[in-house]
Protein backbone atom coordinates (compact mmCIF):
# COMPACT_ATOMS: atom_id res chain seq x y z
CA UNK A 1 0.00 0.00 0.00
CA UNK A 2 1.70 3.36 -1.73
CA UNK A 3 1.02 6.25 -2.66
CA UNK A 4 -2.66 7.63 -2.80
CA UNK A 5 -3.97 4.25 -1.34
CA UNK A 6 -1.41 5.15 1.57
CA UNK A 7 -2.18 8.54 2.18
CA UNK A 8 -5.87 8.01 2.26
CA UNK A 9 -5.44 5.20 4.84
CA UNK A 10 -3.07 7.89 7.02
CA UNK A 11 -6.46 10.23 6.02
CA UNK A 12 -8.54 8.80 8.15
CA UNK A 13 -9.21 8.08 12.08
CA UNK A 14 -8.38 5.21 13.91
CA UNK A 15 -9.66 3.62 16.78
CA UNK A 16 -6.99 6.03 19.09
CA UNK A 17 -7.25 9.45 17.08
CA UNK A 18 -11.33 9.36 16.37
CA UNK A 19 -13.28 12.33 18.20
CA UNK A 20 -16.45 10.50 17.84
CA UNK A 21 -19.79 12.04 19.08
CA UNK A 22 -16.93 15.21 20.33
CA UNK A 23 -15.88 15.74 16.69
CA UNK A 24 -17.60 19.20 16.33
CA UNK A 25 -15.22 20.54 18.47
CA UNK A 26 -12.72 20.33 16.23
CA UNK A 27 -14.84 22.22 13.08
CA UNK A 28 -13.66 25.72 14.30
CA UNK A 29 -10.13 25.04 14.93
CA UNK A 30 -7.11 26.40 12.57
CA UNK A 31 -6.09 23.69 9.76
CA UNK A 32 -2.34 25.01 10.12
CA UNK A 33 0.19 22.83 11.82
CA UNK A 34 1.78 25.38 13.99
CA UNK A 35 -1.68 26.92 15.05
CA UNK A 36 -3.15 23.34 16.06
CA UNK A 37 -0.01 22.46 17.94
CA UNK A 38 -0.63 25.73 19.82
CA UNK A 39 -3.93 24.67 20.42
CA UNK A 40 -2.92 21.19 21.80
CA UNK A 41 -0.41 22.94 24.29
CA UNK A 42 -3.23 24.90 25.61
CA UNK A 43 -4.70 21.51 26.46
CA UNK A 44 -2.41 19.19 27.88
CA UNK A 45 0.66 19.47 30.09
CA UNK A 46 3.46 16.93 30.28
CA UNK A 47 3.53 15.88 33.78
CA UNK A 48 7.54 15.91 33.84
CA UNK A 49 6.65 19.51 32.74
CA UNK A 50 4.62 20.72 35.54
CA UNK A 51 6.82 22.34 38.11
CA UNK A 52 8.02 24.60 35.22
CA UNK A 53 4.73 25.80 35.00
CA UNK A 54 4.13 26.07 38.66
CA UNK A 55 1.94 23.23 38.46
CA UNK A 56 1.81 20.31 41.30
CA UNK A 57 0.57 17.54 40.29
CA UNK A 58 -1.22 15.17 42.87
CA UNK A 59 -0.97 11.43 42.82
CA UNK A 60 -4.62 11.18 41.98
CA UNK A 61 -4.40 13.25 38.50
CA UNK A 62 -1.90 10.55 37.68
CA UNK A 63 -5.41 8.77 36.17
CA UNK A 64 -5.33 11.23 33.64
CA UNK A 65 -2.63 9.83 31.42
CA UNK A 66 -4.87 6.37 31.44
CA UNK A 67 -7.32 7.91 29.51
CA UNK A 68 -5.98 6.22 26.00
CA UNK A 69 -8.63 7.86 23.28
CA UNK A 70 -8.50 11.00 22.44
CA UNK A 71 -12.81 10.89 22.53
CA UNK A 72 -12.47 10.22 25.58
CA UNK A 73 -9.83 13.13 26.12
CA UNK A 74 -12.09 15.48 25.00
CA UNK A 75 -14.64 14.04 27.51
CA UNK A 76 -12.56 15.20 30.14
CA UNK A 77 -11.53 18.45 29.09
CA UNK A 78 -15.07 19.73 28.30
CA UNK A 79 -16.81 18.42 32.01
CA UNK A 80 -13.80 20.52 33.12
CA UNK A 81 -14.03 23.32 30.74
CA UNK A 82 -16.87 23.67 28.08
CA UNK A 83 -15.41 26.34 26.24
CA UNK A 84 -13.84 26.16 22.35
CA UNK A 85 -10.80 24.04 22.45
CA UNK A 86 -8.71 26.89 20.76
CA UNK A 87 -8.84 28.48 24.23
CA UNK A 88 -5.94 27.77 25.81
CA UNK A 89 -6.76 26.28 30.01
CA UNK A 90 -4.52 27.36 32.51
CA UNK A 91 -1.91 25.16 32.94
CA UNK A 92 -3.37 23.85 36.35
CA UNK A 93 -6.35 22.54 34.75
CA UNK A 94 -4.69 21.41 31.27
CA UNK A 95 -4.50 17.55 30.67
CA UNK A 96 -2.35 15.55 32.73
CA UNK A 97 0.07 13.83 29.94
CA UNK A 98 2.87 12.71 27.88
CA UNK A 99 4.38 13.44 24.87
CA UNK A 100 2.32 10.62 23.01
CA UNK A 101 -1.09 12.13 24.12
CA UNK A 102 -0.07 15.77 22.73
CA UNK A 103 0.72 13.69 19.44
CA UNK A 104 -2.76 11.62 19.59
CA UNK A 105 -4.19 14.72 19.59
CA UNK A 106 -2.79 16.63 17.06
CA UNK A 107 -2.80 13.59 14.59
CA UNK A 108 -6.74 13.54 15.36
CA UNK A 109 -7.10 16.92 14.09
CA UNK A 110 -4.78 16.65 11.32
CA UNK A 111 -6.90 13.53 10.36
CA UNK A 112 -10.27 15.46 11.08
CA UNK A 113 -9.81 17.87 8.64
CA UNK A 114 -8.45 15.11 6.09
CA UNK A 115 -4.96 15.68 6.33
CA UNK A 116 -2.91 12.20 5.88
CA UNK A 117 -0.81 11.78 9.45
CA UNK A 118 0.49 9.53 11.54
CA UNK A 119 2.03 9.42 15.16
CA UNK A 120 5.69 8.19 15.40
CA UNK A 121 7.46 6.36 18.78
CA UNK A 122 10.71 6.54 18.86
CA UNK A 123 13.56 8.87 20.65
CA UNK A 124 14.53 12.87 20.42
CA UNK A 125 18.29 13.83 20.48
CA UNK A 126 17.13 17.27 21.78
CA UNK A 127 16.09 16.86 25.61
CA UNK A 128 20.01 15.53 26.83
CA UNK A 129 23.01 16.17 25.02
CA UNK A 130 24.56 12.87 24.33
CA UNK A 131 21.41 10.63 24.55
CA UNK A 132 18.32 9.58 22.75
CA UNK A 133 15.34 10.59 24.61
CA UNK A 134 11.95 8.33 24.58
CA UNK A 135 9.52 10.44 22.83
CA UNK A 136 6.87 10.43 20.19
CA UNK A 137 5.81 12.87 17.73
CA UNK A 138 3.38 13.25 14.22
CA UNK A 139 3.94 13.20 10.69
CA UNK A 140 1.85 14.99 8.18
CA UNK A 141 1.92 15.08 4.45
CA UNK A 142 3.11 18.14 3.07
CA UNK A 143 1.19 18.02 -0.47
CA UNK A 144 2.68 21.11 -1.91
CA UNK A 145 6.38 19.72 -1.20
CA UNK A 146 5.51 15.92 -1.25
CA UNK A 147 7.18 14.70 1.96
CA UNK A 148 6.19 13.71 5.59
CA UNK A 149 6.48 16.68 7.90
CA UNK A 150 7.81 15.63 11.21
CA UNK A 151 6.46 17.81 14.09
CA UNK A 152 6.68 17.97 18.06
CA UNK A 153 3.37 19.22 19.11
CA UNK A 154 4.51 19.18 23.04
CA UNK A 155 7.23 21.83 22.42
CA UNK A 156 6.38 25.20 23.20
CA UNK A 157 7.97 28.53 24.12
CA UNK A 158 8.73 27.73 27.75
CA UNK A 159 10.17 24.06 26.32
CA UNK A 160 11.77 25.30 23.35
CA UNK A 161 13.63 28.10 25.36
CA UNK A 162 14.64 25.72 28.42
CA UNK A 163 16.22 23.18 25.98
CA UNK A 164 17.34 26.16 23.62
CA UNK A 165 15.93 24.81 20.42
CA UNK A 166 17.05 26.52 17.51
CA UNK A 167 15.29 24.66 14.61
CA UNK A 168 11.59 24.66 13.92
CA UNK A 169 9.46 22.44 16.08
CA UNK A 170 6.92 22.33 13.46
CA UNK A 171 9.29 21.03 10.68
CA UNK A 172 11.98 18.74 12.37
CA UNK A 173 15.34 18.55 10.85
CA UNK A 174 16.75 15.61 9.94
CA UNK A 175 18.44 13.49 12.78
CA UNK A 176 16.29 15.05 15.71
CA UNK A 177 14.08 12.28 16.28
CA UNK A 178 14.78 8.83 15.28
CA UNK A 179 11.74 6.22 14.63
CA UNK A 180 12.62 3.31 16.81
CA UNK A 181 13.29 0.99 13.91
CA UNK A 182 16.31 3.29 13.20
CA UNK A 183 17.44 3.64 16.84
CA UNK A 184 17.17 -0.35 16.58
CA UNK A 185 19.18 -0.83 13.85
CA UNK A 186 21.92 1.51 14.46
CA UNK A 187 22.02 -0.72 17.99
CA UNK A 188 22.25 -3.51 16.09
CA UNK A 189 24.84 -2.22 14.35
CA UNK A 190 27.13 -1.13 16.56
CA UNK A 191 26.32 2.33 15.58
CA UNK A 192 24.87 3.44 18.57
CA UNK A 193 24.89 2.29 22.76
CA UNK A 194 21.44 0.72 23.72
CA UNK A 195 21.86 1.94 26.91
CA UNK A 196 21.68 5.92 26.06
CA UNK A 197 18.22 5.28 24.68
CA UNK A 198 15.66 5.26 27.14
CA UNK A 199 14.05 7.76 29.84
CA UNK A 200 13.46 8.25 33.37
CA UNK A 201 16.24 5.65 34.33
CA UNK A 202 14.83 3.21 31.70
CA UNK A 203 17.91 2.67 28.92
CA UNK A 204 18.66 -0.55 26.91
CA UNK A 205 18.06 -3.13 24.00
CA UNK A 206 14.73 -3.59 26.06
CA UNK A 207 13.69 0.00 25.80
CA UNK A 208 14.34 0.44 22.09
CA UNK A 209 12.72 -2.99 21.14
CA UNK A 210 9.66 -1.86 22.88
CA UNK A 211 9.82 0.84 21.06
CA UNK A 212 9.89 -0.69 17.98
CA UNK A 213 7.10 -1.93 18.56
CA UNK A 214 5.04 0.93 19.28
CA UNK A 215 5.69 2.20 16.47
CA UNK A 216 4.58 -0.35 14.42
CA UNK A 217 1.27 -0.23 16.24
CA UNK A 218 1.59 3.46 15.55
CA UNK A 219 1.87 3.09 11.94
CA UNK A 220 -1.31 0.63 11.97
CA UNK A 221 -3.05 3.46 14.10
CA UNK A 222 -2.95 1.78 17.21
CA UNK A 223 -1.36 4.44 19.25
CA UNK A 224 -0.71 2.65 22.53
CA UNK A 225 0.59 4.51 25.73
CA UNK A 226 4.18 4.15 26.75
CA UNK A 227 3.26 2.73 29.77
CA UNK A 228 1.56 -0.30 27.86
CA UNK A 229 3.77 -3.82 27.98
CA UNK A 230 3.06 -7.03 26.47
CA UNK A 231 5.12 -9.85 24.36
CA UNK A 232 7.87 -8.39 23.02
CA UNK A 233 7.54 -5.01 24.48
CA UNK A 234 8.72 -6.04 27.86
CA UNK A 235 11.48 -5.15 30.42
CA UNK A 236 13.11 -9.09 30.22
CA UNK A 237 15.75 -9.28 27.62
CA UNK A 238 16.78 -13.13 28.86
CA UNK A 239 13.05 -13.90 27.40
CA UNK A 240 14.27 -12.70 23.33
CA UNK A 241 15.01 -15.48 21.67
CA UNK A 242 16.62 -15.74 17.97
CA UNK A 243 13.76 -15.61 16.57
CA UNK A 244 12.42 -12.62 18.28
CA UNK A 245 15.31 -10.37 16.82
CA UNK A 246 15.06 -11.29 13.27
CA UNK A 247 11.29 -10.00 13.57
CA UNK A 248 12.42 -6.92 15.30
CA UNK A 249 15.47 -6.64 12.81
CA UNK A 250 11.98 -7.44 9.99
CA UNK A 251 9.71 -4.25 11.73
CA UNK A 252 13.04 -1.92 12.04
CA UNK A 253 13.41 -2.61 8.00
CA UNK A 254 10.18 -1.30 7.03
CA UNK A 255 9.15 1.79 9.68
CA UNK A 256 12.91 3.28 9.90
CA UNK A 257 12.47 5.81 7.24
CA UNK A 258 9.40 8.15 6.02
CA UNK A 259 8.82 5.81 3.07
CA UNK A 260 7.27 3.61 5.08
CA UNK A 261 6.49 0.18 3.54
CA UNK A 262 2.45 -0.19 5.01
CA UNK A 263 1.64 -3.10 3.13
CA UNK A 264 4.28 -4.63 5.24
CA UNK A 265 3.55 -2.98 8.24
CA UNK A 266 0.20 -4.29 7.97
CA UNK A 267 1.15 -7.88 6.99
CA UNK A 268 3.08 -7.71 10.43
CA UNK A 269 0.42 -7.14 12.76
CA UNK A 270 -2.29 -9.13 10.95
CA UNK A 271 0.26 -12.59 11.14
CA UNK A 272 2.97 -12.26 14.20
CA UNK A 273 0.65 -12.39 17.52
CA UNK A 274 3.74 -11.32 19.67
CA UNK A 275 2.57 -7.71 18.17
CA UNK A 276 -0.71 -7.85 18.86
CA UNK A 277 -2.76 -6.21 21.02
CA UNK A 278 -3.65 -7.82 24.20
CA UNK A 279 -7.46 -8.18 25.11
CA UNK A 280 -7.75 -5.31 27.55
CA UNK A 281 -5.86 -3.16 25.25
CA UNK A 282 -8.58 -3.87 22.39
Amino acid sequence: MRGSDQLAYYARQGPFTDPEEYASLFDGLPTDVPALCRVVQGLVIHFLWAKAYGVTVPDVRRREMEIRPVSRKLEHLVAGDSRPLGIARDAHVRMLGTCRDFSVMLCGMLRHHGMPARVRCGFATYFQADHYEDHWVVQYWHPVERRWVMVDAQLDALQRDQLRVDFDTADLPEGRFLPAGRAWQMCRDGKADPEKFGILGMSGRWFVRGNVVRDLLALNKLEVSPWDTWRLATKDDNALTDAHLVLCDRIAAVTQGDDVNLTEIRAIYDTVEDVHLPPWLR
